[in-house]
């Protein structure tokens, strides 16, 4: 084919940017919200960060406050409470992805091999409520469902007979961990159910017609063709997720705080707002801040390598 071959684009197949503009400008000043809000709090804040290397007191600023280079760091990982809160950190978030990211996948592959479309919608607005409650509001239901004397759960089971005495779901450490990595999984599986989904709606139907045909039967056609059909999905998912493996939700925990718990539920968002905000150790936690980004950007490199080179296409 040569050039002249080549048909050019007519003039109202021509937008440019400023037609563009004119004719979607109520898009784009939607859009700038988001940005804005992005800049604020993702970038506009990276000034803020040199207070790590400071000891830093509000009173007198970033101009009269001592430069002390790394000696916040060496503060930090000496410190016993940092020390305690990285390890609960670290083990319930491992146990949080191992019993929660499967979930949804599991729940995806049973909706879509569900035959009632009605019935299908339903459930999937019932599972994907859950994502737009405030951990608030989750945590108030919880504790009227699980009060060891008068909580919905225990009330029924000991009516049932399976149990002779209220469970202390959250007020004694083991019981609590549990509940706490269940609801956890209650309040996220819907979310991820949702992106699994459509990632299946992808996968080509001729493909089951010709399974079906070969005599594939409905496990077979699972394993064989809806897992491997969104297996890029779950790469990428798997990836943003041991991203976070540092993380900690500062709302999620302090929703079930109590004394009795305090050994688990101390994380690294609870040392963060203790030494932060309550303490007035301000460069103390950035400087942990600062180490958890760190060690996930670390993460998420490090896993997208891994999937590449297991022939997946990764996240970056």
């Amino acid at each position: 084919m040569t050039a002249k071959s080549v048909k050019a684009p007519s003039l109202r197949e021509r937008t440019t940017w400023a037609k563009a503009l004119r004719r979607d400008w109520h898009l784009y000043l939607m859009l700038l919200i988001p940005i804005a809000l992005v800049i604020i709090f993702n970038y506009a804040a990276y000034p803020g960060l040199r207070m790590v290397f400071m000891d830093y007191k509000p009173a007198k600023g970033y101009a009269g406050s001592k430069w002390v280079g790394w000696e916040t760091f060496a503060k930090v990982f000496r410190d016993k409470d940092f020390l305690k809160a990285l390890k609960n950190s670290l083990v319930f978030n491992i146990l949080d992805l191992v019993v929660s990211f499967p979930m949804p996948i599991i729940l995806a592959l049973m909706l879509n091999e569900l035959r009632f479309p009605r019935f299908k919608k339903v459930t999937q607005t019932i599972l994907y409520l859950p994502h737009f409650l405030s951990w608030v509001i989750v945590g108030a239901v919880a504790y009227q469902l699980f009060k060891p004397s008068t909580g919905i759960v225990n009330v029924l089971m000991m009516k049932w007979g399976w149990i002779s005495q209220g469970i202390p779901f959250l007020t004694e450490k083991n019981n609590w961990a549990v509940t706490y990595l269940l609801i956890g999984v209650w309040q996220g599986m819907g979310w991820g159910t949702i992106i699994y989904l459509a990632a299946i709606t992808g996968i080509s139907g001729e493909l089951y017609e010709a399974a079906m045909i070969d005599g594939a039967n409905r496990i077979q056609r699972i394993w064989h063709i809806t897992l491997p059909g969104i297996r890029s999905t779950i790469v990428v998912l798997l990836i943003m997720n041991l991203g976070k493996l540092m993380g900690s939700n500062f709302e999620r925990l302090d929703v079930f705080a109590n004394t009795q718990v305090r050994d688990f539920q101390y994380q690294l968002a609870i040392y963060v707002y203790e030494k932060g905000l309550a303490s007035s150790k301000f460069s103390m936690a950035t400087a942990v801040g600062l180490f958890q980004s760190l060690v996930g950007l670390i993460l998420v490199l490090l896993s997208d390598r891994f999937a590449k080179a297991l022939g997946e296409d990764g996240l970056l």
